[in-house]
């Protein structure tokens, strides 16, 4: 059964063979044109390359440095707890809510001792500034730093 069955007419074709004549379409050149790089035996150009013009890679001006190694930190000032109240607990995702970081995950959170404080925070952050930690527990306030 199986050694009986055959292709459909017309659903395959034989492969191009260049080089073999004017009445193949593909004599004498073989499609390759006349002279020049992309004649020659072996011719492998890569797609970004514009045949010796200085590369769009290089002409683009390049501006500043970026360090790879930069560890991105919101900045929070003692100001803006106020936005909280009182006897908040303030941590990434409360000053996320209140739209005062961008978000909860990702960066460092750090606060700054810029305005005065509200009374009774709990402060849960990565970094705090001596300045900061000092009006928050001035204020009743405690600062606990996220390991």
């Amino acid at each position: 059964m199986l050694d009986e069955l055959t292709k459909r007419p017309g659903s395959t074709q034989s492969r191009k063979r260049v080089g073999r004549g004017p009445g193949s379409g593909k004599g004498k050149t073989s499609g390759t044109g006349f002279k020049g790089q992309g004649t020659r035996s072996g011719k492998k150009i890569k797609a970004w390359f514009e045949g010796g013009q200085m590369p769009l890679q290089q002409r683009v001006p390049k501006r500043g440095f970026h360090n790879r190694f930069r560890t991105a930190v919101e900045i929070v000032n003692v100001s803006d707890l106020a936005k909280l109240g009182d006897g908040a607990t303030v941590d990434a995702e409360s000053l996320a809510n209140a739209g005062l970081v961008r978000g909860t995950r990702g960066a460092l959170i750090k606060v700054l001792g810029n305005g005065d404080a509200p009374a009774n925070l709990t402060v849960k952050v990565d970094r705090v500034s001596a300045s900061a930690r000092q009006k928050i527990e001035a204020a009743g306030g405690t600062v606990e730093l996220n390991a």
